[in-house]
């Protein structure tokens, strides 16, 4: 065994984060559990179109007092960190905001990225941990021979969650364990059972935190009448490929690309948003092979495994959680910014979303998807 370290965990109250608890427990370690309280689940309720009840929601206070359960029923302190007022700043602002400019963001990235790991590992220092570890799917190791830590793609890779963790630093990767790395849910739930933990059946949770039952459209609504202020008018044409005007729409923030339900215009044939222009305010729709692009641009890029791109380098590309990632070449586009070609055409590559690149099970590295071309 390792020698025994202060390792604060990041508890979210699910089976996951509470069986990390309980293995560096039984290992012998100092375990500090921490919950991190981001959004006030009752805020919004109640709303037009936001439901009346906040249970079963991600992050919500029974998932709170299930986390402090685990932390009596194991044996070690526990405290909950209040960092909403950041979380609203720094997630769902930027949320809001990318919505109403065309593009479809991911909350739990922006997150992870600009939040939980970098204010772990604050509190972590201020309370004289070593360490932190969180619940993730995702293996973190040193390579000796590029001197840098390395993200690798987890044992099961059904439960895979280095998507989301793609813009973690040098720094904070050499500060993060995630012990699950090398098992899979089946075992995690196992292992709960035998430590005696209540929530061992408890199912994962699926919602973003503060959008219950995925309605973003009615948050939106709701988040921004209860800031006092009216849906800024983003309503203007639908448009073909051609430029031909086939209707008008609400809003760019009603839409994604790839969308093909509630577009509010009938033809002969099915249509599909294939692209949201957002100087202009047109939705731009036409077939299903009009979604495919060989070649994006992403922005803020953060490399992992290599400090620099030596040039073109072959990798697989994965544009979204349940994308396969796809054989192509990445190369620097101008500073900050990379050029995606992709072997083969990839299907609805949309804006706001990551681009995350692969060596084999490692992470070279990842950013925004900017556009396609």
């Amino acid at each position: 065994m390792l020698s025994a370290e202060t390792i604060a965990v990041a508890m979210s109250g699910g089976v996951d984060s509470s069986t990390v608890a309980a293995m560096l427990r039984a290992e012998g370690h100092n375990v500090i559990g921490l919950t991190m309280q981001l959004w006030n689940q009752r805020r919004l309720a109640g709303h037009e179109g936001m439901p009346e009840s906040v249970q079963g929601r991600c992050c919500s206070l029974d998932d709170v007092y299930d986390a402090r359960r685990v932390a009596e029923t194991i044996g070690i302190p526990y405290y909950v960190v209040n960092h909403e007022e950041r979380f609203e700043r720094e997630v769902v602002r930027p949320f809001v905001e990318e919505y109403f400019s065309g593009r479809t963001p991911i909350p739990c990235s922006l997150c992870n990225n600009h939040l939980k790991f970098d204010q772990l590992l604050v509190v972590a220092r201020q309370i004289g941990a070593d360490k932190v570890a969180t619940g993730h799917y995702a293996r973190v190791a040193w390579n000796e021979q590029s001197a840098r830590w390395v993200l690798r793609r987890p044992a099961d890779k059904a439960k895979d969650q280095t998507y989301f963790l793609f813009g973690l630093t040098q720094e904070q990767l050499s500060r993060t364990l995630f012990p699950l790395g090398g098992m899979t849910k089946p075992e995690v739930r196992e292992l709960a059972r035998q430590h005696g933990l209540v929530i061992a059946e408890k199912p994962d949770s699926q919602e973003i935190c503060f959008v219950p039952g995925g309605d973003y459209k009615a948050f939106l609504d709701a988040y921004l009448t209860e800031q006092g202020g009216a849906l800024p008018e983003t309503g203007g044409e639908m448009v073909t490929s051609d430029g031909r005007v086939i209707g008008e729409h609400s809003g760019v923030h009603n839409f994604t690309v790839g969308q093909r339900k509630g577009l509010g215009v009938a033809t002969g044939s099915p249509l599909y948003v294939i692209q949201i222009k957002n100087d202009t305010r047109q939705v731009v729709v036409g077939n299903d092979e009009e979604l495919y692009s060989r070649t994006l641009r992403a922005r803020s890029i953060n490399l992992i495994s290599v400090a620099d791109l030596p040039g073109p380098t072959r990798v697989a590309v994965k544009i979204r959680h349940k994308h396969q990632p796809a054989p192509a070449v990445i190369e620097s586009a101008g500073p900050d910014q990379i050029l995606v070609t992709f072997d083969e055409a990839q299907r609805a590559i949309t804006p706001g979303q990551a681009a995350v690149f692969y060596d084999g099970d490692v992470v070279v590295g990842g950013g925004w998807i900017e556009s396609s071309c």
